[in-house]
C-alpha cells in the first residue's frame, strides 16, 4: 500500500503520525456546472454482510479545484474512457471499522478506480499511540498485468454533513503502476477528529468519502485512440518522442500532407526515400487504426539505431526536415508550398540619431525564437524581439561621410506567415557552468493573438492567430519527455498526442497547465518541469485553407497502390514470420558446390550455394522426396539424399537415409529439429548410360569422396565419390582413383584419409579391408590421394598432410591504419603460427615499408579500437595477438608508420599535438617522438623533420597551446618535457612563424584572434596570431588578416571585428587607429589558468557554418538527414 502525508509525491514511515503537517484547507463555495457524481451507498444486509445501492445524481459541487476541467463534452462524461470523474463511497458501521474496504468501481480512461478506506495506528507527536482514517485511491488493482501505467490527479475528500461546516480535502498526484497502484494517506484525520460531532462528518455512523480524479490516457493497456479520439499515435523508437510530436503536428498541417502526397515518388528506392517514408506515416496515420511506426522514416534519413535512442533538437530537426521537402517539391506540381506556409520576412536596421542615414536588410524565416527568461506572456516576449539597441560610445555607427553616429539598431517584422512556428527559448547556454540549462518559468501564451502592432505596415488583413499546436517537455535539459497538444480542426476541441497514446482532452489541459512555474494554485494540475517548448499558430484568414480536409481523392492512385501493395506484402511476411515454427528449411547441396573446394571435408557451409527448399516441420521423408523431384525434375529413381551429420572429430560428413523404412518419418524426426537442415542430393548423372543410380545396401556398402591434391600448383581437385563394399581393398581404389584423375591406369598413388581438420593420415596396407585400414569406416569418409611417381619434397607443401596443416592455421588479417579515419584497410592471408617478426616483414612488404618503420596494436576487448601498441620485442605468434577479435568477424589489427624505428621508442617520449597549415583554413593531428629527458625546442625540431613548410614562410616553427578555440602562448623552448603536461584538457599546436611576425618591432605585438559569433564564448574554429603595429590604420590591419586567412572579398565584407576584454565585446569601428596597449593583460588577469581569463584578444565575428551545440549527451550528433 502506497501513501503520502502532503501533496508531494513521497515515502514516509507510517508509524509516524503525520495528521499535524496538513491542514484542513478552506474551499470556497462556487457555481460550476453540475457534475455526474457516483454514489455508492453500503448498507448492513439482514446476514450481517454488506450490500450496495447505486445511486446516479445530479450534484453541485462547492469545491473550487483546479482539476474540475469546465467544459468537457457531453459525451465523455458518460463514456468510460472520460479523463475525470467524482464518485463517492459510504461507509456504515463506520465506528466497527476494522480492515480495509474498498468501494465499488468508477471507471476512467477504461481503468477502474477504488476508494480503500481503513483505520490505522501511528505514533502521536507526544509518543503517544493514535487511531487514524486511512484513505486511499486505488487503480486497476485486480490486473495482472505489470506493463501498465496512469497518472492521475486526485482530491479525496471527507464531507460533512453540517451545511455551515466545511468539506475536509487533501490533494495527490501520482504515476499508478501495478506496484504502487494505490496512493493516498495513511493518515488523513486523526479517529478522534472524524467521530467529532462538531465537524459533522458522521451521520447515522456512517461516513461520506468523495474522489474527484483527473487522469491521462494510460500506456500499457488495450487504449483505441481511434475509436476515443478518431487519430492514432506513433510508436517511440526509443528517444523518438521529440520526432513524433513534430510530425503529428506536420501531419495535421493539412495543406502541407497534400502536398507531401502530390510529391513524385514513383521511381524512389522504398529504403532511402525521405519522402515515400514521410508519405507512408501520413497515409498511415491517416487510415490506420492503431499506431503507426516510424523505422522506415528514420531508416531513409540514413540514422542508425543509435540516433534513433538520442533525443535531437525540435528546432533543429524541423529545419532540416522542412528544406528536404522543400528541395524535393523542386519542379513539380507542389514547389513552393513550405515557403509559401511558414516563410515570413523581417527587416533589420541601423537608423542614426542626428543624421539622415539608416541600413535596412530583408530577411526571411521559418520560425521565430522568443527569449522567455524575465517575460510575462507572449507579448513581452514579441515586444522584447523588436526593441531597439541604441548604438553609442565606442560602439557608434559608422555613418560615411558623416563619421561614427548614435543609431538605434533593431528588427521589426514585415510579414506573417499563414503558419507561424514559435520556438520559446527555454534551453540556453549557461557561460558559467558551460552547458545549457532549462528555463521553467511561467510564460503564458493564449489561443488566440493578434501581431499587427509587431510589423512594418498595417496588413491589409489582420494578423489574428489561433493556436494550433502546443508542443510540451518535461524533464530538464539532461534529457526529458515530448508530448504534444494539437487543435485539429482550429474549433477548440483539443487532442493530446503522447508517442502511441492519443486521448481527448480539455483547452485548460492543452494551454493553461503548460505555461510552466511554481503556482500554488496550480500546485496538483502543474508539474514544474512541464511546459511548453513550441507553439503553433494559424492565421485565422487562412485557417479554412490550411485545415482543409484531405480525403481519399487527394492522394495520387499510384501512391495508393503502392502503399497498399507494400501493405500486402508485409502482411505476408507477417504470416511467414508467425508462421515460421510450423517450417523448416532444407538447404540442398549439390555435387558441383564440391568443385573448388580447398578446404576441409566437401563444402564450406558458409559460402556454398544452397537451393533452399521451405518444407512443413510434419511433413513426411516420402512428401520430401516427391517435393525434391518435383523442384529439380528428376524422377524418384535419379535422387538420393544424404542428410549431412556433424562427427564428434568438428567434421561434418553425409549420411544415408533410409529412404524405405523411414518414409513415413516426420521430417522434423529425422533431421533431430535442425534447422536449417543441410543435405546433399546425389542425382543421377545424364551421361552415365543408366536410368536410375544404383542400389545403395545401407548395411554392407559405404560410401567414399575422393580428393586429389597437386602439390605444384598447392590445390585440391574433388574427384566425385563411389559405394564399395565394406568388405573391398585400398588397392580395389587405385584404377578408380586414375581413371578419375586422368593418369594411367597403373600409376602409383599415396593414400590418405582425411579424419579431422587438423589431422591426415597416411593409409599403408592396401590390401587389408577398408573397414580395418580407415578409422572407424563411416559413410562420408574422405579419401586424399596424389601420386607416389612424381615425390618433390622441395616443394613448399609437398604432401596433402602439409597442405592441411597449412590451412588449419591459415587466417585472413585485416590491417588498418589507425591513424586514418574509416581506413578500409587491406586483408592478408597469414598463418597463425607466425611470429611477431615474420608478421611485421610480411606487413612490411605489402605496404613497402621498412618492418621497423611499423607499430602494430591489438583490437581491444572485442571492440574494433586499438588497444596498447605491441612492443617489438614481443615473444609471441599471431594467434595470440588475435584473441580479442570479435568472433564471426574479420580478424583486425591496427598499425601506424612511425617516423622512427619502433625498437628505438622504449627512448622516445610520445607527443601528439596540431599541425595547421599557413591559411589556418585546418589542422591535424601530428605525433611526434623527443628524447625522454629532451627539451621543448627537441618538439620543433622533430616536427621540422616532419612536416611541410610554406615556400613563402620563415622556415622557423613555435609551439602556441590551444584552449576553447583561442590561441595562447605555449611552453618555453628550454622547458624539460617532464615539466610540460601533454595530456588533454592541454592540447598544443605547432606552426610555422610567418616571416613578418620573426622579428617584432618596438611598436608592434603578436596579438591573439579568434572567431566568434554573437557572444564572446561562442568561440569556434581555429584560432591564430596576429602582428598588430601600434597607431597603424585599422584598414591596414583588416588588410593583412584578409590575406593571411586568404578569405574572398564578399565573405570578408560580412566579418565584424571587436576587442574581447573579460567577455566584453567592443566594436572596431572601421576608421579606427590600432592601440597595441589595448591587448596587454588586465591587472587581475591570471595567466597561469587554461584560458587565461582577462586576456584581451581580437575577435572576428562572423557566421559560424559548421555550429557545434552544446550537447549534455556526449554522444549526440548534429541532425543529419543523410539520403
Amino acid at each position: 500500500m502506497n501513501h503520502t502525508p502532503a501533496p508531494d509525491r513521497q515515502q514516509h514511515d507510517p508509524n509516524v503520525n503525520q495528521v499535524e503537517e496538513m491542514e484542513t484547507q478552506e474551499v470556497e463555495t462556487v457555481d460550476t456546472p453540475a457534475e455526474k457524481i457516483w454514489v455508492e451507498d453500503y448498507t448492513k444486509g439482514p446476514n450481517g454482510g454488506v450490500v450496495m445501492n447505486d445511486v446516479i445524481q445530479n450534484q453541485e459541487t462547492s469545491s473550487d479545484m483546479p482539476l474540475a476541467l469546465a467544459g468537457l463534452d457531453a459525451e465523455m462524461e458518460d463514456d468510460e474512457a472520460r479523463s475525470e470523474a467524482t464518485f463517492r463511497f459510504v461507509v456504515h458501521n463506520f465506528r466497527n471499522l476494522k480492515d480495509s474496504v474498498l468501494s465499488p468501481p468508477c471507471y476512467v480512461r477504461n481503468l477502474p478506480w477504488k476508494i480503500m478506506v481503513m483505520p490505522r495506528q501511528g505514533a502521536s507527536p507526544d509518543r503517544q499511540q493514535q487511531k487514524s482514517l486511512g484513505f486511499f485511491l486505488q487503480c486497476n488493482g485486480e490486473s495482472e498485468s505489470s506493463s501498465w501505467s496512469c497518472y492521475a490527479m486526485a482530491e479525496l475528500r471527507l464531507l460533512t454533513h453540517k451545511p455551515d461546516s466545511e468539506h475536509f480535502f487533501r490533494k495527490i498526484q501520482h504515476l499508478f503502476y501495478s506496484k504502487e497502484n494505490d496512493w493516498g494517506f495513511s493518515h488523513f484525520m486523526s479517529w478522534n477528529d472524524v467521530l467529532d460531532p462538531e465537524k459533522g462528518y458522521v451521520k447515522d455512523d456512517a461516513i461520506t468519502l468523495e474522489v474527484h480524479v483527473t487522469a491521462e490516457a494510460p500506456h500499457g493497456v488495450s487504449w483505441d485512440s481511434k475509436k476515443h479520439t478518431g487519430y492514432v499515435g506513433l510508436k517511440n523508437q526509443g528517444a523518438t518522442c521529440y520526432m513524433n510530436s513534430l510530425l503529428q503536428t506536420l501531419y495535421f498541417t493539412n495543406q502541407l500532407r497534400k502536398a507531401v502526397y502530390k510529391m513524385p515518388t514513383e521511381s524512389d528506392d522504398s529504403a532511402k526515400s525521405v519522402a515515400l517514408a514521410l508519405q507512408r506515416v501520413f497515409y498511415e496515420l491517416q487510415f490506420s487504426d492503431k499506431p503507426v511506426g516510424t523505422k522506415k522514416l528514420t531508416k531513409s534519413f540514413g540514422w542508425e539505431t543509435l540516433d534513433s535512442f538520442m533525443q535531437h533538437d525540435v528546432q533543429e530537426f524541423l529545419r532540416v526536415l522542412l528544406d528536404k521537402l522543400e528541395s524535393k517539391m523542386k519542379g513539380t506540381c507542389v514547389e513552393g508550398t513550405v515557403p509559401r506556409l511558414f516563410e515570413g520576412k523581417m527587416t533589420s536596421y541601423i537608423k542614426c540619431k542626428n543624421v539622415n542615414v539608416s541600413s535596412t536588410r530583408v530577411e526571411t524565416f521559418y520560425d521565430i525564437q522568443l527569449n522567455i527568461k524575465g517575460k510575462k506572456n507572449i507579448d513581452e516576449s514579441f515586444k522584447d524581439y523588436i526593441s531597439t539597441e541604441t548604438l553609442d560610445g565606442e560602439n557608434k555607427y559608422d555613418a560615411g561621410e558623416h563619421g561614427l553616429q548614435e543609431a538605434e539598431k533593431g528588427v521589426i517584422f514585415a510579414t506573417f506567415p499563414p503558419i507561424l512556428h514559435l520556438h520559446l527559448m527555454r534551453f540556453q547556454y549557461d557561460p558559467i557552468t558551460d552547458s545549457s540549462v532549462k528555463f521553467n518559468d511561467r510564460f503564458e501564451f493564449y489561443e488566440h493573438i493578434n501581431l499587427d502592432a509587431y510589423l512594418q505596415e498595417k496588413p491589409e488583413t489582420p494578423a489574428d492567430y489561433t493556436l494550433h499546436a502546443v508542443l510540451v517537455h518535461s524533464g530538464d535539459n539532461h534529457g526529458g519527455h515530448y508530448v504534444v497538444f494539437i487543435n485539429p480542426r482550429g474549433d477548440g476541441k483539443w487532442c493530446k498526442f503522447d508517442d502511441d497514446v492519443v486521448s481527448r482532452c480539455t483547452k485548460q489541459e492543452a494551454i493553461e497547465y503548460n505555461y510552466g512555474g511554481h503556482d500554488e494554485d496550480m500546485a496538483l494540475t502543474v508539474r514544474h518541469c512541464t511546459n511548453a517548448y513550441m507553439l503553433v499558430y494559424i492565421r485565422d484568414s487562412q485557417l479554412k485553407t490550411v485545415l482543409q480536409e484531405v480525403t481519399h481523392a487527394d492522394i495520387p492512385t499510384e501512391l495508393s497502390e503502392r502503399l497498399a501493395e507494400e501493405k500486402r506484402i508485409e502482411t505476408i511476411r507477417r504470416k511467414e514470420r508467425n508462421e515460421a515454427h510450423l517450417y523448416m528449411n532444407v538447404n540442398v547441396v549439390l555435387e558441383e558446390a564440391f568443385d573448388g573446394h580447398q578446404g576441409n571435408d566437401l563444402y564450406d557451409p558458409e559460402r556454398a550455394h544452397y537451393r533452399v527448399l521451405r518444407v512443413r516441420k510434419v511433413a513426411t521423408v516420402e512428401e520430401l522426396m516427391d517435393m525434391l523431384a518435383e523442384n529439380f525434375n528428376y524422377p524418384l529413381n535419379q535422387i538420393r539424399p544424404w542428410p549431412f551429420s556433424a562427427r564428434s572429430n568438428s567434421t561434418c560428413r553425409p549420411t544415408c537415409l533410409d529412404i524405405v523404412n523411414d518414409q513415413s518419418r516426420t521430417i522434423a524426426d529425422i533431421s533431430e529439429n535442425t534447422n536449417p537442415w543441410n543435405i546433399f542430393l546425389e542425382m543421377l548423372p545424364p551421361d552415365s548410360g543408366f536410368s536410375s543410380l544404383p542400389p545403395f545396401d545401407k548395411e554392407n556398402d559405404v560410401v567414399l569422396f575422393f580428393k586429389y591434391y597437386d602439390p605444384k600448383q598447392k590445390r585440391i581437385h574433388y574427384c566425385g565419390h563411389h559405394y564399395l563394399p565394406i568388405a573391398s581393398k585400398p588397392a580395389d581404389l587405385i584404377p578408380i582413383l586414375n581413371k578419375r584423375a586422368g593418369f594411367p591406369p597403373d600409376t602409383p598413388l599415396v593414400l590418405y584419409e582425411e579424419i579431422k581438420p587438423d589431422f591426415v593420415e597416411k593409409i599403408n596396407n592396401y590390401n587389408d579391408p577398408l573397414e580395418k585400414v580407415l578409422d572407424e569406416l563411416m559413410d562420408g569418409d574422405i579419401i586424399v590421394f596424389e601420386r607416389a611417381d612424381t615425390r618433390h619434397e622441395d616443394l613448399e607443401l609437398p604432401t596433402c598432410q602439409d597442405y592441411f596443416k597449412y590451412i588449419f592455421y591459415k587466417v585472413e588479417v585485416q590491417f588498418i591504419d589507425k591513424t586514418v579515419p574509416n581506413d578500409p584497410g587491406f586483408t592478408m592471408e597469414l598463418s597463425l603460427q607466425m611470429r611477431y617478426d615474420q608478421m611485421a616483414r610480411a606487413v612490411g612488404q605489402r605496404l613497402n615499408v621498412d618492418p621497423y618503420l611499423i607499430q602494430f596494436f591489438k583490437c581491444q576487448n572485442y571492440k574494433d579500437t586499438p588497444g596498447l601498441p605491441l612492443k617489438y620485442s614481443f615473444d609471441g605468434i599471431l594467434k595470440d595477438l588475435l584473441l580479442y577479435c570479435k568472433p564471426k568477424c574479420p580478424k583486425k589489427l591496427f598499425y601506424q608508420i612511425l617516423s622512427i624505428k619502433v625498437n628505438e621508442l622504449d627512448n622516445k617520449k610520445q607527443f601528439k599535438c596540431l599541425w595547421v597549415g599557413p591559411n589556418y583554413k585546418e589542422d591535424k593531428e601530428l605525433i611526434l617522438y623527443p628524447n625522454k629527458g629532451g627539451k621543448v625546442a627537441d618538439i620543433l625540431e622533430e616536427a621540422a623533420k616532419v612536416v611541410e613548410m610554406s615556400p613563402e614562410g620563415s622556415g622557423r616553427l613555435r609551439i602556441v597551446e590551444v584552449s576553447c578555440h583561442k590561441v595562447l602562448p605555449g611552453p618555453d623552448p628550454e622547458l624539460t618535457l617532464d615539466q610540460v603536461t601533454i595530456s588533454p584538457p592541454r592540447l598544443y599546436r605547432i606552426e610555422e612563424i610567418p616571416r613578418d611576425e620573426v622579428q617584432l618591432q618596438e611598436d608592434e605585438v603578436l596579438v591573439p584572434c579568434a572567431h566568434f559569433q554573437k557572444q564572446a564564448y561562442a568561440t569556434f574554429g581555429i584560432p591564430f596570431y596576429a602582428r598588430v603595429k601600434h597607431h597603424e590604420p585599422f584598414a591596414a590591419l583588416k588588410d593583412r588578416l584578409q590575406k593571411k586567412l586568404d578569405i574572398p572579398d564578399k565573405e570578408w565584407e560580412k566579418y565584424n571585428f571587436a576587442i574581447v576584454t573579460n567577455s566584453r565585446i567592443n566594436y572596431i569601428s572601421e576608421g579606427a587607429i590600432m592601440n597595441a596597449f589595448d591587448f596587454r593583460p588586465s591587472s587581475n588577469t591570471n595567466l597561469s589558468l587554461p584560458d587565461a581569463t582577462g586576456r584581451p584578444w581580437l575577435g572576428l565575428e562572423h557566421i559560424n557554418k559548421t555550429p557545434k551545440r552544446s550537447r549534455v549527451n556526449y554522444l549526440e550528433k548534429a541532425i543529419k538527414i543523410y539520403n
